[in-house]
């Protein structure tokens, strides 16, 4: 029978040759107790799916594993569990839970959807293609519009693009229509961002769509010397292939810009798409367009400290699309 002898014992064994090695542990020392797979387990990411509002919540619970009743009670359940999670030190990311694509994605692999399993494996993979938000401690209603927001724009950014793909090959020059578009929508945001000069600017592009209305908005901070504008990458891919769009397809859409600068009143500018350009609108067309319900077309009241201006015109060196 083999023997594990305790520390204190092989102190006390005559040594025979070479003394055996300890290993660095110091004499007396207590053994780390904490357990193999506990210390594992602390290095493994967790993701959490979360169906955002109750009408995705109602569409699962036609599943017999679903067992939650209430949606404000599951955002509770699902917080405590976010927080108990994060209290161990884990990665946790959230991502959003869509029950038409989570029917579709079972249907594809072949998977019976009415389990827990196939639905932990869908969560995994909505967050590996990017539609997730890492869990910091902030609170559920804080998060989730972020969680929307992105999953919005990564929707509008693919089907742009999907878009700008099929408009395919000039017919007099043979250019890719759709590379070409977003070359060109690339240039008028640079040239927009050049002329707002300095100060933190807010764009917002509406392009009309054959199946929606596509939305981007853009944030950049503008320096004035050297002229530069400082924008985050993604808002960048995502505003430049909406006006693309709009630029391939010779869709009706705009673009706004609002210019803030410490000490001094907003400035609004407008623009409308026009074939491949951004025609400026007048001081009362952009008065019009933000003091007016787009709803009811009812006059809303104007914002105080705010400047309604006409769209600049913009100032281009490279040559106009003739597709």
């Amino acid at each position: 029978m083999a023997y594990d002898s305790t520390p204190a014992e092989q102190d006390n064994r005559p040594v025979r040759g070479r003394r055996r090695k300890t290993g660095g542990r110091a004499a007396g020392r207590p053994r780390n107790r904490t357990s193999p797979r506990r210390t594992l387990r602390r290095e493994v990411p967790g993701t959490v799916g979360v169906l955002a509002d109750a009408y995705d919540f109602e569409a699962m619970r036609a599943y017999r594993s679903f067992s939650f009743d209430d949606h404000p009670s599951y955002l509770r359940q699902i917080e405590a569990l976010l927080q108990s999670l994060a209290a161990g030190h884990l990665h946790i990311t959230v991502a959003l839970f869509d029950p038409e694509d989570f029917a579709a994605y079972c249907s594809d692999e072949g998977i019976d959807p009415d389990t827990p399993l196939s639905r932990s494996r869908y969560t995994a993979a909505v967050a590996g293609s990017g539609t997730a938000l890492a869990y910091t401690g902030q609170p559920l209603d804080q998060l989730l519009p972020e969680l929307i927001d992105k999953a919005v724009r990564q929707a509008t950014r693919e089907y742009a693009a999907v878009l700008l793909a099929g408009v395919g090959a000039c017919a007099d020059c043979g250019q890719d229509i759709g590379r070409a578009s977003f070359d060109r929508a690339s240039h008028i945001l640079m040239r927009l961002l050049e002329q707002a000069g300095p100060g933190r600017h807010h764009l917002v592009c509406s392009v009309a769509a054959p199946e929606e209305q596509l939305l981007a908005a853009l944030h950049a901070e503008g320096d004035s010397v050297p002229p530069a504008a400082r924008i985050e990458a993604a808002e960048g891919t995502e505003f430049v292939t909406v006006l693309a769009t709009g630029i391939a397809l010779g869709s009706p859409g705009g673009v706004v810009l609002r210019t803030s600068t410490a000490g001094e009143p907003d400035r609004l500018h407008g623009w409308r798409l026009h074939r491949s350009g951004l025609v400026p609108l007048t001081e009362a067309e952009v008065f019009s367009a933000y003091c007016t319900d787009a709803t009811t077309g009812e006059p809303l009241s104007p914002e105080p400290g705010v400047e309604y201006r006409a769209g600049f015109t913009l100032t281009t060196d490279d040559p106009d699309p003739h597709h």
